[in-house]
C-alpha cells in the first residue's frame, strides 16, 4: 500500500536521498520530472514523498526559503564561515565572498575562528566584529568556544563552510562525538586540507537543530560560487547599510564617484578597508555578469 508523507532531506548521494520523516529515515529516489524541470532535490529540502514496501520516492519539493549551489543545501538559517590564522591561513577576501553570498540571500553569516589555541587571529576577530558579524573563537583541540557555538546553532539549520583543513569536521566531532567524522591532515606544502567531506549531509544535534558539513572550498574554486549582480552587491555587505542612500548619486557604485558616503566611511575607519577592498574585487567580477545568467 502506497503512503504519502513529508520530511526533510538529510543526505544526498548518487541520486539517493535520505529523508527524515515522523516514521523514521526513508531512502528515496526522485521523480525524473524534477530533474528535467531543473529542480533537483537538495540536502535540507522539505519534500513530499510516497512510500511503498519500504522504498520512497520524492514527489514534490516544498517551497524553499533559500538555496545555495556551493554548499549545495537549502533552507539555511545561518552560514558559519570557518577561518584560521594558521595553516591553512584564511584570506579575508574568501570570508567576504562567502559572507556576501549569504547576505545576498538574507542568511546570517557567522565567523568561527578555529585553531585559536595556536593563533588567536585577533586581526580577523577585530575586522569582523567591527563589521557587525557574530564572531566565535574555537579550538577543536581544547574545546574552547564549542559550547558558545552550540548555543548559536540551537533550533536552526546551519551550514558549516570554509577552506579545506580549517577544522569544520573536527569541531562537529566536538559538538557530537558520536558522529566520529573523518578529518584530514593539512598539507604543509599546499597549505590546505584534503577534502574529507565528499557530499553535503545534515547532522542532527538536537530538536530542530541541524548542521550541514560541506566539502571545503579553496581560493581556486570560488568562481563556482553563486553569482551576484553588481547592483545588488552593496546590499550583501551589511556594514555598508547605514551609508547607503547617502551618496550624492542614487546609482553610486562606491568606487570613484564624488561625495560617496561609503568611501567616506572607509576613510574615517568606520568601514574596514579590507572589507571595502573585497567589495571592489567582487564588483569587478559582478560587472561581467549579465542579468540573464542569474537563475
Amino acid at each position: 500500500m502506497m503512503k504519502k508523507t513529508e520530511g526533510r532531506i538529510l543526505r544526498s548521494l548518487s541520486g539517493f536521498y535520505d529523508v527524515q520523516t515522523q516514521e523514521g529515515l526513508i531512502t528515496c529516489r526522485a521523480r525524473g520530472i524534477l530533474r528535467k524541470e531543473g529542480n533537483s532535490p537538495l540536502t535540507g529540502d522539505l519534500v513530499e514523498i510516497t512510500v511503498e514496501k519500504g522504498k520512497g520516492m520524492v514527489e514534490k519539493i516544498l517551497p524553499r526559503k533559500n538555496h545555495f549551489i556551493r554548499p549545495a543545501v537549502a533552507n539555511v538559517d545561518a552560514l558559519v564561515i570557518f577561518a584560521a590564522n594558521v595553516n591553512p591561513v584564511t584570506e579575508p577576501f574568501l570570508i567576504d565572498r562567502v559572507a556576501a553570498i549569504a547576505g545576498d540571500q538574507n542568511v546570517q553569516a557567522v565567523l568561527c575562528v578555529n585553531k585559536c589555541d595556536l593563533d588567536p587571529a585577533m586581526d580577523l576577530v577585530r575586522i569582523y566584529e567591527h563589521a557587525g558579524f557574530p564572531v566565535i573563537c574555537t579550538s577543536a583541540e581544547t574545546g574552547e568556544g564549542v559550547e558558545d557555538l552550540r548555543a548559536l546553532l540551537e533550533g536552526k539549520l546551519t551550514a558549516f563552510t570554509g577552506n579545506s583543513g580549517v577544522g569544520k569536521s573536527s569541531i562537529l566531532n566536538r559538538l557530537a562525538p558520536e558522529l566520529q567524522l573523518e578529518t584530514g591532515e593539512v598539507s604543509e606544502k599546499l597549505g590546505r586540507g584534503r577534502h574529507t567531506t565528499r557530499h553535503v549531509e545534515l547532522y542532527r544535534l538536537g530538536e530542530n537543530t541541524y548542521v550541514a558539513d560541506t566539502p571545503g572550498f579553496s581560493s581556486f574554486d570560488t568562481d563556482q560560487m553563486e553569482l551576484i549582480l553588481k547592483e545588488n552587491l552593496q546590499y550583501a555587505f551589511p556594514d555598508f547599510g547605514s551609508y547607503l542612500g547617502k551618496c550624492r548619486f542614487d546609482d553610486c557604485s562606491h568606487r570613484k564617484e564624488p561625495d560617496c558616503a561609503v568611501r567616506a566611511a572607509v576613510e574615517a575607519g568606520d568601514i574596514e578597508r579590507s572589507r571595502y577592498e573585497s567589495y571592489l574585487k567582487l564588483y569587478e567580477k559582478a560587472s561581467q555578469i549579465k542579468a540573464w545568467e542569474i537563475k
